[in-house]
Protein backbone atom coordinates (compact mmCIF):
# COMPACT_ATOMS: atom_id res chain seq x y z
CA UNK A 1 0.00 0.00 0.00
CA UNK A 2 1.14 3.69 -0.66
CA UNK A 3 1.91 5.87 1.70
CA UNK A 4 -0.96 8.15 0.20
CA UNK A 5 -3.20 4.80 0.40
CA UNK A 6 -1.80 4.55 4.35
CA UNK A 7 -3.32 7.70 4.92
CA UNK A 8 -6.29 7.98 3.77
CA UNK A 9 -7.05 4.32 5.66
CA UNK A 10 -5.22 5.88 8.77
CA UNK A 11 -8.34 9.01 8.64
CA UNK A 12 -10.78 6.74 7.71
CA UNK A 13 -10.10 4.14 10.83
CA UNK A 14 -10.08 6.97 13.46
CA UNK A 15 -13.50 8.67 12.19
CA UNK A 16 -14.93 5.23 12.24
CA UNK A 17 -13.23 5.17 15.95
CA UNK A 18 -14.81 8.02 16.86
CA UNK A 19 -18.31 6.89 15.03
CA UNK A 20 -18.32 3.70 16.92
CA UNK A 21 -17.22 5.39 20.31
CA UNK A 22 -20.33 7.64 20.10
CA UNK A 23 -22.36 4.69 18.53
CA UNK A 24 -21.46 2.77 21.77
CA UNK A 25 -22.67 5.41 24.10
CA UNK A 26 -25.84 6.07 22.93
CA UNK A 27 -26.51 2.15 22.88
CA UNK A 28 -24.39 0.53 25.12
CA UNK A 29 -22.91 -2.12 22.99
CA UNK A 30 -19.68 -2.92 22.93
CA UNK A 31 -16.86 -1.07 20.84
CA UNK A 32 -14.35 -3.57 20.31
CA UNK A 33 -17.64 -6.26 18.61
CA UNK A 34 -18.69 -3.19 16.32
CA UNK A 35 -15.08 -2.51 15.47
CA UNK A 36 -14.22 -6.35 14.94
CA UNK A 37 -17.33 -6.58 12.54
CA UNK A 38 -16.79 -2.99 10.35
CA UNK A 39 -13.02 -4.47 10.26
CA UNK A 40 -15.11 -7.76 8.89
CA UNK A 41 -17.24 -5.80 6.52
CA UNK A 42 -14.38 -3.54 4.94
CA UNK A 43 -12.41 -6.40 4.30
CA UNK A 44 -14.93 -8.03 1.59
CA UNK A 45 -15.04 -4.41 -0.12
CA UNK A 46 -12.87 -3.90 -3.08
CA UNK A 47 -9.74 -1.13 -2.12
CA UNK A 48 -7.00 -1.68 -0.24
CA UNK A 49 -5.92 -3.78 3.05
CA UNK A 50 -3.08 -3.69 6.11
CA UNK A 51 -2.54 -6.94 6.73
CA UNK A 52 -1.41 -7.32 10.48
CA UNK A 53 2.06 -7.38 10.78
CA UNK A 54 2.78 -9.20 14.02
CA UNK A 55 6.29 -7.94 15.19
CA UNK A 56 4.58 -4.62 14.78
CA UNK A 57 2.35 -5.70 17.19
CA UNK A 58 4.10 -7.15 19.67
CA UNK A 59 6.76 -4.12 19.72
CA UNK A 60 4.59 -1.08 19.42
CA UNK A 61 0.96 -2.07 20.69
CA UNK A 62 0.76 -4.62 22.89
CA UNK A 63 3.67 -3.33 25.33
CA UNK A 64 2.02 0.46 25.64
CA UNK A 65 -1.57 -1.48 25.91
CA UNK A 66 -0.54 -3.64 28.62
CA UNK A 67 1.32 -0.54 30.64
CA UNK A 68 -1.55 1.59 30.73
CA UNK A 69 -3.61 -1.29 32.09
CA UNK A 70 -1.36 -1.97 34.72
CA UNK A 71 -0.79 1.32 35.75
CA UNK A 72 -4.76 1.56 36.23
CA UNK A 73 -4.55 -1.59 37.96
CA UNK A 74 -4.18 -2.02 41.84
CA UNK A 75 -0.86 -3.75 43.05
CA UNK A 76 -2.27 -4.38 46.14
CA UNK A 77 -5.97 -5.74 45.19
CA UNK A 78 -3.80 -8.34 42.74
CA UNK A 79 -1.62 -9.07 45.82
CA UNK A 80 -4.46 -9.73 47.82
CA UNK A 81 -5.83 -11.93 45.27
CA UNK A 82 -3.03 -13.52 44.16
CA UNK A 83 -3.62 -17.12 44.64
CA UNK A 84 -6.66 -16.63 42.18
CA UNK A 85 -4.86 -14.46 39.80
CA UNK A 86 -2.21 -16.89 39.73
CA UNK A 87 -4.39 -19.84 39.04
CA UNK A 88 -6.21 -17.74 35.71
CA UNK A 89 -3.34 -16.29 34.35
CA UNK A 90 -0.65 -19.33 34.80
CA UNK A 91 -2.28 -22.73 35.60
CA UNK A 92 -5.32 -22.64 33.33
CA UNK A 93 -3.25 -20.73 30.16
CA UNK A 94 -0.89 -24.22 30.87
CA UNK A 95 -4.33 -26.32 31.00
CA UNK A 96 -5.72 -24.95 27.89
CA UNK A 97 -2.30 -25.42 25.58
CA UNK A 98 -1.84 -28.73 26.95
CA UNK A 99 -5.75 -30.07 26.48
CA UNK A 100 -5.59 -28.31 22.96
CA UNK A 101 -2.47 -29.69 21.84
CA UNK A 102 -3.09 -33.47 22.75
CA UNK A 103 -6.41 -32.94 21.13
CA UNK A 104 -4.70 -32.00 17.58
CA UNK A 105 -2.16 -34.82 18.21
CA UNK A 106 -5.17 -37.32 18.58
CA UNK A 107 -7.95 -36.44 16.68
CA UNK A 108 -6.78 -34.13 13.98
CA UNK A 109 -5.33 -35.47 10.83
CA UNK A 110 -1.90 -35.01 10.50
CA UNK A 111 -1.26 -32.66 13.31
CA UNK A 112 1.52 -32.31 15.76
CA UNK A 113 1.96 -31.83 19.83
CA UNK A 114 3.65 -28.89 19.10
CA UNK A 115 1.00 -27.20 16.33
CA UNK A 116 -1.93 -27.76 19.03
CA UNK A 117 0.18 -26.85 21.85
CA UNK A 118 0.81 -23.19 19.60
CA UNK A 119 -2.70 -22.74 19.18
CA UNK A 120 -3.50 -24.01 22.62
CA UNK A 121 -1.03 -21.26 23.69
CA UNK A 122 -2.38 -18.24 21.61
CA UNK A 123 -5.95 -18.21 22.01
CA UNK A 124 -5.57 -19.65 25.66
CA UNK A 125 -5.40 -15.85 26.79
CA UNK A 126 -8.29 -14.03 27.54
CA UNK A 127 -8.29 -10.30 26.51
CA UNK A 128 -9.27 -8.37 29.56
CA UNK A 129 -10.16 -4.99 27.27
CA UNK A 130 -13.77 -5.93 26.13
CA UNK A 131 -15.09 -7.49 29.28
CA UNK A 132 -13.51 -4.71 31.64
CA UNK A 133 -15.15 -2.26 28.83
CA UNK A 134 -18.96 -3.77 29.31
CA UNK A 135 -18.54 -5.01 32.85
CA UNK A 136 -17.59 -1.49 33.94
CA UNK A 137 -20.38 0.43 32.96
CA UNK A 138 -22.56 -2.58 34.25
CA UNK A 139 -21.27 -1.68 37.56
CA UNK A 140 -19.03 -4.85 38.25
CA UNK A 141 -18.12 -5.48 41.50
CA UNK A 142 -14.38 -4.36 42.07
CA UNK A 143 -13.25 -8.18 42.89
CA UNK A 144 -14.15 -9.13 39.87
CA UNK A 145 -12.45 -6.52 37.79
CA UNK A 146 -9.62 -7.04 39.71
CA UNK A 147 -9.35 -10.14 38.65
CA UNK A 148 -9.93 -9.78 35.35
CA UNK A 149 -7.56 -7.22 35.18
CA UNK A 150 -5.02 -9.17 37.21
CA UNK A 151 -5.36 -12.18 34.94
CA UNK A 152 -5.29 -10.04 31.37
CA UNK A 153 -1.95 -8.53 32.44
CA UNK A 154 0.06 -11.54 33.98
CA UNK A 155 -1.52 -14.48 31.28
CA UNK A 156 -0.01 -12.68 27.98
CA UNK A 157 3.57 -13.46 29.34
CA UNK A 158 2.72 -17.01 30.45
CA UNK A 159 0.59 -17.40 26.70
CA UNK A 160 3.61 -16.20 24.87
CA UNK A 161 6.12 -18.15 26.73
CA UNK A 162 3.91 -21.36 25.86
CA UNK A 163 4.42 -20.79 22.23
CA UNK A 164 7.90 -19.58 21.75
CA UNK A 165 8.67 -23.51 23.81
CA UNK A 166 6.40 -24.96 21.27
CA UNK A 167 7.89 -23.28 18.21
CA UNK A 168 11.06 -24.14 20.09
CA UNK A 169 10.20 -28.12 19.92
CA UNK A 170 8.92 -28.33 16.56
CA UNK A 171 12.32 -27.01 15.03
CA UNK A 172 14.51 -29.39 17.33
CA UNK A 173 12.01 -32.27 16.54
CA UNK A 174 11.01 -33.37 19.59
CA UNK A 175 8.79 -31.99 23.01
CA UNK A 176 10.98 -32.43 26.21
CA UNK A 177 8.78 -31.40 28.85
CA UNK A 178 11.92 -30.73 31.53
CA UNK A 179 13.32 -28.07 29.13
CA UNK A 180 9.95 -26.63 28.33
CA UNK A 181 9.38 -26.05 32.51
CA UNK A 182 13.03 -24.95 32.88
CA UNK A 183 12.37 -22.24 29.81
CA UNK A 184 9.35 -21.17 31.13
CA UNK A 185 10.80 -20.54 34.67
CA UNK A 186 13.97 -18.56 33.25
CA UNK A 187 12.04 -16.38 30.94
CA UNK A 188 8.98 -15.36 34.01
CA UNK A 189 11.70 -14.88 36.34
CA UNK A 190 13.78 -12.47 33.64
CA UNK A 191 10.85 -10.80 33.10
CA UNK A 192 10.03 -9.98 36.60
CA UNK A 193 13.56 -8.83 37.53
CA UNK A 194 13.79 -6.63 34.72
CA UNK A 195 9.90 -5.12 35.14
CA UNK A 196 11.25 -4.22 39.01
CA UNK A 197 14.67 -2.61 37.52
CA UNK A 198 13.03 -0.68 35.00
CA UNK A 199 10.63 0.34 37.70
CA UNK A 200 13.27 1.69 40.16
CA UNK A 201 15.28 3.19 37.10
CA UNK A 202 12.08 5.05 36.84
CA UNK A 203 12.11 6.04 40.71
CA UNK A 204 15.61 7.13 40.77
CA UNK A 205 14.52 9.25 37.77
CA UNK A 206 11.89 11.55 39.88
CA UNK A 207 13.06 14.53 40.30
CA UNK A 208 12.54 14.74 35.65
CA UNK A 209 8.86 13.47 36.56
CA UNK A 210 7.80 16.66 38.39
CA UNK A 211 7.90 18.54 35.06
CA UNK A 212 4.77 17.62 33.12
CA UNK A 213 6.21 17.22 29.47
CA UNK A 214 9.49 14.56 30.83
CA UNK A 215 7.08 13.34 33.18
CA UNK A 216 4.70 11.96 30.22
CA UNK A 217 8.17 11.62 27.75
CA UNK A 218 9.21 8.90 30.60
CA UNK A 219 5.57 7.06 30.56
CA UNK A 220 5.75 6.65 27.19
CA UNK A 221 9.19 5.13 26.10
CA UNK A 222 9.05 2.62 29.94
CA UNK A 223 7.15 0.07 28.43
CA UNK A 224 8.96 0.36 25.09
CA UNK A 225 12.69 0.35 27.50
CA UNK A 226 11.37 -2.89 29.64
CA UNK A 227 10.44 -5.16 26.11
CA UNK A 228 13.39 -3.86 24.23
CA UNK A 229 15.55 -5.03 27.01
CA UNK A 230 13.93 -8.11 27.24
CA UNK A 231 13.45 -8.56 23.65
CA UNK A 232 16.64 -7.63 21.73
CA UNK A 233 19.06 -10.00 19.68
CA UNK A 234 21.73 -9.60 22.29
CA UNK A 235 20.05 -10.97 25.38
CA UNK A 236 18.39 -13.71 23.27
CA UNK A 237 21.47 -14.94 21.99
CA UNK A 238 22.21 -15.95 25.96
CA UNK A 239 18.76 -16.52 27.44
CA UNK A 240 14.58 -16.03 26.89
CA UNK A 241 13.09 -13.26 29.05
CA UNK A 242 9.32 -12.58 28.49
CA UNK A 243 9.12 -8.67 27.37
CA UNK A 244 5.96 -8.92 28.24
CA UNK A 245 6.07 -9.95 32.03
CA UNK A 246 8.52 -6.91 31.97
CA UNK A 247 6.66 -4.31 30.48
CA UNK A 248 3.53 -5.38 33.35
CA UNK A 249 5.58 -5.66 36.67
CA UNK A 250 6.79 -2.37 35.87
CA UNK A 251 3.62 -0.76 35.12
CA UNK A 252 2.47 -2.45 38.32
CA UNK A 253 5.17 -1.09 40.16
CA UNK A 254 5.32 2.44 38.59
CA UNK A 255 1.38 2.93 38.66
CA UNK A 256 1.93 2.16 42.40
CA UNK A 257 4.70 4.71 42.97
CA UNK A 258 2.95 7.97 40.72
CA UNK A 259 1.04 9.16 43.55
CA UNK A 260 4.01 9.57 45.39
CA UNK A 261 6.57 10.29 42.85
CA UNK A 262 5.01 13.15 40.79
CA UNK A 263 2.87 16.15 40.54
CA UNK A 264 -0.82 16.74 39.86
CA UNK A 265 0.01 18.45 36.56
CA UNK A 266 2.42 15.64 35.59
CA UNK A 267 -0.37 13.25 36.72
CA UNK A 268 -3.06 15.18 34.82
CA UNK A 269 -1.11 15.00 31.53
CA UNK A 270 0.12 11.75 31.73
CA UNK A 271 -3.17 10.34 32.16
CA UNK A 272 -4.97 12.19 28.94
CA UNK A 273 -2.13 11.13 26.86
CA UNK A 274 -2.71 7.22 27.77
CA UNK A 275 -6.15 7.78 27.84
CA UNK A 276 -5.76 9.19 24.08
CA UNK A 277 -2.89 6.38 23.22
CA UNK A 278 -5.46 3.31 24.28
CA UNK A 279 -8.43 4.40 23.01
CA UNK A 280 -6.66 5.07 19.25
CA UNK A 281 -4.80 1.54 19.23
CA UNK A 282 -7.57 -0.42 20.84
CA UNK A 283 -9.81 0.89 18.48
CA UNK A 284 -7.17 0.08 15.34
CA UNK A 285 -6.34 -3.55 16.66
CA UNK A 286 -9.98 -4.54 16.87
CA UNK A 287 -10.16 -3.21 13.23
CA UNK A 288 -6.90 -4.93 12.20
CA UNK A 289 -8.52 -8.00 13.24
CA UNK A 290 -11.78 -8.06 11.35
CA UNK A 291 -9.43 -7.56 8.02
CA UNK A 292 -7.82 -10.59 8.65
CA UNK A 293 -10.50 -12.82 8.02
CA UNK A 294 -10.77 -13.73 4.74
CA UNK A 295 -7.03 -13.70 3.99
CA UNK A 296 -7.72 -16.78 6.97
CA UNK A 297 -10.59 -18.29 4.96
CA UNK A 298 -9.11 -18.34 1.97
CA UNK A 299 -6.41 -20.38 3.25
CA UNK A 300 -8.51 -23.62 4.67
CA UNK A 301 -9.00 -24.45 0.74
CA UNK A 302 -5.93 -27.32 1.64
CA UNK A 303 -8.02 -28.64 4.20
CA UNK A 304 -10.79 -30.95 4.30
CA UNK A 305 -14.31 -30.12 6.15
CA UNK A 306 -13.98 -33.22 8.24
CA UNK A 307 -10.13 -31.99 9.70
CA UNK A 308 -11.72 -28.13 9.84
CA UNK A 309 -14.48 -28.87 11.72
CA UNK A 310 -12.77 -31.45 14.29
CA UNK A 311 -9.69 -28.97 14.71
CA UNK A 312 -12.74 -26.05 15.11
CA UNK A 313 -14.60 -27.90 17.56
CA UNK A 314 -11.66 -29.27 20.05
CA UNK A 315 -10.43 -25.72 19.97
CA UNK A 316 -13.57 -23.97 21.26
CA UNK A 317 -14.96 -26.95 23.31
CA UNK A 318 -11.72 -26.36 25.18
CA UNK A 319 -11.98 -22.83 25.46
CA UNK A 320 -15.44 -22.61 26.08
CA UNK A 321 -15.77 -25.61 28.59
CA UNK A 322 -12.56 -25.87 30.68
CA UNK A 323 -12.87 -22.17 31.97
CA UNK A 324 -16.08 -22.85 33.62
CA UNK A 325 -15.03 -25.96 34.81
CA UNK A 326 -11.78 -24.97 36.22
CA UNK A 327 -13.09 -22.14 38.31
CA UNK A 328 -15.40 -24.53 39.87
CA UNK A 329 -12.79 -26.62 40.91
CA UNK A 330 -10.58 -24.51 42.13
CA UNK A 331 -12.88 -22.45 44.09
CA UNK A 332 -15.54 -24.81 45.79
CA UNK A 333 -12.95 -28.07 45.52
CA UNK A 334 -10.57 -26.37 48.13
CA UNK A 335 -13.61 -25.48 50.71
CA UNK A 336 -15.24 -29.08 50.22
CA UNK A 337 -11.59 -30.86 51.04
CA UNK A 338 -11.71 -28.55 54.04
CA UNK A 339 -15.15 -29.40 55.02
CA UNK A 340 -14.81 -32.79 54.78
CA UNK A 341 -11.64 -32.97 56.96
CA UNK A 342 -12.86 -30.71 59.37
CA UNK A 343 -11.15 -27.99 58.53
CA UNK A 344 -13.58 -25.02 59.09
CA UNK A 345 -12.62 -24.45 62.74
CA UNK A 346 -8.71 -24.18 61.40
CA UNK A 347 -7.24 -20.66 61.58
CA UNK A 348 -6.91 -19.59 58.26
CA UNK A 349 -3.72 -18.34 56.79
CA UNK A 350 -3.11 -14.40 55.78
CA UNK A 351 -3.80 -15.29 52.12
CA UNK A 352 -7.13 -16.83 53.03
CA UNK A 353 -8.42 -13.81 55.12
CA UNK A 354 -7.50 -11.58 52.46
CA UNK A 355 -8.75 -13.36 49.71
CA UNK A 356 -12.18 -14.76 49.88
CA UNK A 357 -13.49 -17.57 47.51
CA UNK A 358 -15.41 -16.81 44.81
CA UNK A 359 -19.39 -17.07 45.00
CA UNK A 360 -21.38 -18.80 42.75
CA UNK A 361 -22.65 -15.79 40.55
CA UNK A 362 -19.19 -14.20 40.73
CA UNK A 363 -17.97 -17.82 39.29
CA UNK A 364 -20.66 -17.28 36.08
CA UNK A 365 -19.41 -13.60 35.76
CA UNK A 366 -16.08 -14.63 35.46
CA UNK A 367 -16.35 -17.61 33.69
CA UNK A 368 -17.70 -15.67 31.01
CA UNK A 369 -15.48 -12.62 31.00
CA UNK A 370 -12.91 -14.93 28.74
CA UNK A 371 -12.98 -12.74 25.23
CA UNK A 372 -10.19 -12.92 23.34
CA UNK A 373 -8.47 -10.87 20.90
CA UNK A 374 -5.39 -8.81 20.18
CA UNK A 375 -2.64 -10.95 21.59
CA UNK A 376 -4.49 -14.33 20.20
CA UNK A 377 -4.17 -12.91 16.88
CA UNK A 378 -0.80 -11.01 17.27
CA UNK A 379 0.73 -14.37 18.71
CA UNK A 380 -0.71 -16.67 15.86
CA UNK A 381 0.57 -14.91 13.02
CA UNK A 382 3.97 -14.76 14.61
CA UNK A 383 4.45 -18.94 13.41
CA UNK A 384 6.84 -19.01 11.32
CA UNK A 385 6.42 -20.03 7.51
CA UNK A 386 6.33 -23.98 7.09
CA UNK A 387 5.15 -24.41 10.95
CA UNK A 388 2.95 -27.72 10.56
CA UNK A 389 -0.84 -26.65 9.80
CA UNK A 390 -0.35 -23.07 10.07
CA UNK A 391 -3.26 -21.82 7.81
CA UNK A 392 -5.41 -24.42 10.25
CA UNK A 393 -4.32 -22.78 12.88
CA UNK A 394 -4.63 -19.20 11.87
CA UNK A 395 -7.95 -20.44 10.89
CA UNK A 396 -9.30 -21.51 14.56
CA UNK A 397 -7.58 -18.87 16.74
CA UNK A 398 -9.20 -16.24 14.33
CA UNK A 399 -12.74 -18.41 15.46
CA UNK A 400 -12.43 -18.57 18.71
CA UNK A 401 -11.55 -14.53 18.24
CA UNK A 402 -15.03 -14.05 16.72
CA UNK A 403 -17.11 -16.48 18.92
CA UNK A 404 -15.66 -15.19 22.34
CA UNK A 405 -15.68 -11.35 21.36
CA UNK A 406 -19.52 -11.19 19.65
CA UNK A 407 -20.89 -13.74 21.60
CA UNK A 408 -19.63 -12.93 24.84
CA UNK A 409 -19.06 -9.28 24.13
CA UNK A 410 -22.92 -9.21 23.29
CA UNK A 411 -23.87 -10.76 25.90
CA UNK A 412 -21.98 -10.33 29.34
CA UNK A 413 -23.42 -6.86 30.38
CA UNK A 414 -27.03 -8.81 30.55
CA UNK A 415 -25.81 -11.62 32.20
CA UNK A 416 -24.09 -9.23 34.79
CA UNK A 417 -27.40 -7.61 35.39
CA UNK A 418 -29.29 -10.50 35.55
CA UNK A 419 -27.24 -11.91 38.41
CA UNK A 420 -27.71 -8.83 40.29
CA UNK A 421 -23.76 -8.58 40.56
CA UNK A 422 -23.40 -4.78 41.22
CA UNK A 423 -20.67 -2.83 43.05
CA UNK A 424 -21.45 -1.70 46.42
CA UNK A 425 -21.67 2.33 45.17
CA UNK A 426 -22.84 3.36 48.65
CA UNK A 427 -19.86 1.67 50.61
CA UNK A 428 -17.52 3.13 48.12
CA UNK A 429 -19.14 6.55 48.37
CA UNK A 430 -18.61 5.86 52.29
CA UNK A 431 -14.96 5.23 51.86
CA UNK A 432 -13.94 8.27 49.62
CA UNK A 433 -15.58 10.48 52.14
CA UNK A 434 -14.23 8.91 54.84
CA UNK A 435 -11.05 9.38 53.31
CA UNK A 436 -11.33 13.23 52.31
CA UNK A 437 -12.55 13.76 56.13
CA UNK A 438 -9.01 12.03 57.14
CA UNK A 439 -7.02 14.50 54.44
CA UNK A 440 -9.11 17.31 56.15
CA UNK A 441 -8.30 16.90 59.53
CA UNK A 442 -4.56 16.13 58.95
CA UNK A 443 -4.36 19.87 57.05
CA UNK A 444 -5.78 21.28 59.91
CA UNK A 445 -3.56 19.90 62.08
CA UNK A 446 -0.86 20.87 59.95
CA UNK A 447 -2.45 24.56 59.84
CA UNK A 448 -2.08 24.31 63.88
CA UNK A 449 1.64 23.81 63.70
CA UNK A 450 1.83 26.04 61.01
CA UNK A 451 0.49 28.89 63.26
CA UNK A 452 2.05 27.89 66.27
CA UNK A 453 5.77 28.28 64.72
CA UNK A 454 4.84 31.85 64.15
CA UNK A 455 6.01 31.55 60.40
CA UNK A 456 6.93 35.40 59.64
CA UNK A 457 5.84 35.36 56.26
CA UNK A 458 2.10 33.79 56.96
CA UNK A 459 -0.83 35.96 58.11
CA UNK A 460 -3.06 34.64 60.67
CA UNK A 461 -5.70 35.81 58.45
CA UNK A 462 -4.40 33.99 55.27
CA UNK A 463 -4.55 30.70 58.19
CA UNK A 464 -8.05 31.27 59.21
CA UNK A 465 -8.96 31.80 55.55
CA UNK A 466 -7.53 28.31 55.08
CA UNK A 467 -9.10 27.23 58.36
CA UNK A 468 -12.98 28.46 57.11
CA UNK A 469 -12.30 26.87 53.65
CA UNK A 470 -11.23 22.96 55.29
CA UNK A 471 -13.80 23.14 57.73
CA UNK A 472 -16.38 23.66 55.68
CA UNK A 473 -15.33 20.54 53.18
CA UNK A 474 -15.18 18.64 56.69
CA UNK A 475 -18.82 19.85 57.46
CA UNK A 476 -19.93 19.09 53.83
CA UNK A 477 -18.13 15.32 54.25
CA UNK A 478 -19.77 14.58 57.59
CA UNK A 479 -23.03 15.72 56.37
CA UNK A 480 -22.60 13.24 53.26
CA UNK A 481 -21.51 10.52 55.42
CA UNK A 482 -24.40 10.74 57.73
CA UNK A 483 -26.71 10.48 54.68
CA UNK A 484 -24.93 7.50 53.48
CA UNK A 485 -25.07 6.10 56.70
CA UNK A 486 -28.82 6.05 56.42
CA UNK A 487 -29.10 4.18 53.31
CA UNK A 488 -29.91 0.44 53.15
CA UNK A 489 -29.56 0.02 48.92
CA UNK A 490 -26.34 -0.43 47.22
CA UNK A 491 -26.76 2.62 45.24
CA UNK A 492 -25.92 6.47 46.09
CA UNK A 493 -28.60 8.15 47.07
CA UNK A 494 -29.67 10.97 45.00
CA UNK A 495 -29.48 14.41 47.32
CA UNK A 496 -31.38 17.51 45.64
CA UNK A 497 -29.21 19.75 47.80
CA UNK A 498 -25.77 18.33 46.44
CA UNK A 499 -27.06 18.43 42.95
CA UNK A 500 -28.30 22.41 43.11
CA UNK A 501 -25.02 23.04 44.22
CA UNK A 502 -23.07 21.20 41.60
CA UNK A 503 -25.31 23.12 39.28
CA UNK A 504 -24.49 26.43 41.12
CA UNK A 505 -20.82 25.53 40.64
CA UNK A 506 -21.10 24.28 36.69
CA UNK A 507 -22.81 28.08 36.40
CA UNK A 508 -20.49 29.74 38.01
CA UNK A 509 -18.05 28.71 36.45
CA UNK A 510 -19.92 29.42 33.14
CA UNK A 511 -20.33 32.78 33.18
CA UNK A 512 -16.22 33.56 34.24
CA UNK A 513 -15.51 31.56 31.35
CA UNK A 514 -18.10 33.44 28.95
CA UNK A 515 -16.64 36.97 30.38
CA UNK A 516 -13.00 36.33 29.61
CA UNK A 517 -14.14 35.28 25.99
CA UNK A 518 -15.97 38.47 25.83
CA UNK A 519 -12.91 39.92 27.21
CA UNK A 520 -11.05 38.49 24.47
CA UNK A 521 -13.10 39.28 21.83
CA UNK A 522 -13.22 42.62 22.62
CA UNK A 523 -9.53 42.96 22.68
CA UNK A 524 -8.97 43.45 26.05
CA UNK A 525 -7.23 40.38 26.88
CA UNK A 526 -5.02 38.32 24.68
CA UNK A 527 -4.87 34.61 23.52
CA UNK A 528 -1.73 34.15 25.95
CA UNK A 529 -3.46 35.07 28.80
CA UNK A 530 -7.09 33.63 28.14
CA UNK A 531 -5.21 30.04 27.88
CA UNK A 532 -3.92 30.35 31.07
CA UNK A 533 -7.02 31.58 33.08
CA UNK A 534 -9.09 29.18 31.27
CA UNK A 535 -6.62 26.55 32.19
CA UNK A 536 -7.70 27.38 36.21
CA UNK A 537 -11.29 27.26 35.47
CA UNK A 538 -11.12 24.23 33.54
CA UNK A 539 -8.75 22.57 36.77
CA UNK A 540 -12.06 23.73 38.85
CA UNK A 541 -14.49 22.57 36.59
CA UNK A 542 -12.35 18.84 36.22
CA UNK A 543 -13.18 18.01 40.28
CA UNK A 544 -16.88 18.24 39.70
CA UNK A 545 -18.00 14.43 39.79
CA UNK A 546 -20.22 13.71 36.37
CA UNK A 547 -23.12 12.35 38.03
CA UNK A 548 -23.91 13.52 40.94
CA UNK A 549 -24.60 10.13 42.66
CA UNK A 550 -20.77 9.30 42.05
CA UNK A 551 -19.57 11.41 44.85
Amino acid sequence: MSYEGILLFVLGAVCVIVAVRWVTEKTGLPAAVLLTLIGILYAYLPGPNIDLDPELVLTFVLPPLLYNAALDSSLLDIRRNTRTVISLSVALVLVTALLIGLGFSLWVAGATLAAGVALGATVAPPDPVAALAVGRKAGLPGKLVTLIQGEGLLNDATALTILTVAVAAWRDGNFNFDNAVGQFVISAAGGVLVGVAVAYAVRMLKVLRYDPLNANALSLITPLAAYSICENSFVHHYVTISGVLAVVVAGLIVGHDTPRYTTGASRLQVSAVWRLIDFLLEGVVFLLIGQQVPDVVRGLAKYETSTIVIALAITLGVVLLLRPLWLVTTQWLPRSLRTRLGGQDEPETDVEKREAPLTGKEVVALSWAGTRGVITLAAVFTLPIGFPDRELLHFCAIAVVLVTLVGQGLTFAPLVRRLGLRANQTDKAKLRNEARSAAVVVALDRLDDIQEQQHDNVEDEAIETMRKQLQFRLDRYQRRLDLLEQVESHEVPESPQYEAALMVRQAVIDAEREELLRWRDAGRLNDDNLRILNRELDHEELVLPKRPSGS
